[in-house]
C-alpha cells in the first residue's frame, strides 16, 4: 500500500496570514503531499501568544483561511495537550497513531538554523521529513545548514522553493492597532472577522 504524505504546518497564527497560507500550498506542490495539517499551538515554550487573543479566535481564523481549500485541513493535536507545546511530542504523537504516513514539517529558514535548540532534535529529525523554506537569495547558506543537519543527523531535510511574502503576524497586529489597512496580506474572511470581534484594536 502506497504510504501517504502528510504536510504539518505549525504556529500561533495570530493571526493566520497568506505567508503561511502560501507555505503549505508550495510544499504541498513540490512534494506532492495528500494533506497538510495547519497545527496551531496551545502554549509554545518560546513565546507567549501576544494580545491575549483567545484559542476559539485562533481556531476561527484558521478555519475560516482555509475553508476553501480541499487539501489543507486544521489539526487541534496540540491544542489538547496541556503544558507547553513542543514539537518532538507532536510527531511523537502522529507517527505512533499513524504508522502508515510519512509526515513533512514545514518550517521557515530562521527555525531551521535554531531547531538544534529545540527539545529532542534528534528525535524531531528522526521522526519526520524537514521542508525548509527560504529565499532565492539565501540558497547556499540553507543549503549549506540542510548538509549539516543531513550528515550529523543521517536526517531528511528539504529545501522548499517557495515564493518569499514578507508577512509577519506582529506586523499585522501593529497595523491593524494603528487603524491601518491590512488589505492583501490576510484573507477577507479573516479580515472581517478581526474587525467583527475587534481583535488586536488598541485597548
Amino acid at each position: 500500500m502506497k504510504r501517504r504524505k502528510i504536510g504539518i504546518m505549525g504556529g500561533t497564527f495570530n493571526p493566520i496570514h497568506y505567508g503561511h497560507l502560501m507555505l503549505g500550498e508550495t510544499a504541498y506542490e513540490q512534494f506532492g503531499l495528500d494533506q497538510v495539517l495547519i497545527m496551531p499551538a496551545k502554549n509554545p515554550y518560546y513565546k507567549n501568544i501576544s494580545s491575549n487573543i483567545k484559542e476559539e479566535n485562533r481556531v476561527a481564523m484558521i478555519q475560516l483561511a482555509i475553508e476553501d481549500n480541499p487539501h489543507f485541513c486544521f489539526s487541534d493535536v496540540e491544542l489538547k495537550r496541556s503544558g507547553n507545546t513542543y514539537t518532538v511530542d507532536t510527531l511523537d504523537e502522529l507517527t505512533k497513531a499513524y504508522p502508515d504516513v510519512d509526515f513533512y514539517f514545514i518550517l521557515g529558514a530562521d527555525s531551521l538554523y535554531h531547531i538544534e535548540s529545540w527539545k529532542d532534535p534528534a528525535k524531531i529529525l528522526a521522526l519526520a521529513k524537514i521542508v525548509a523554506a527560504s529565499r532565492a537569495d539565501s540558497y547556499s547558506a540553507i543549503d549549506a545548514q540542510i548538509e549539516y543537519l543531513n550528515d550529523k543527523y543521517d536526517a531528511q531535510v528539504l529545501r522548499l522553493n517557495s515564493p518569499n511574502l514578507e508577512i509577519s503576524s506582529s506586523y499585522l497586529r501593529k497595523q491593524i492597532e494603528l487603524g491601518r489597512s491590512c488589505r492583501y496580506l490576510l484573507p477577507d474572511a479573516v479580515l472581517h472577522y478581526i474587525k467583527e470581534h475587534k481583535l488586536y484594536e488598541k485597548r
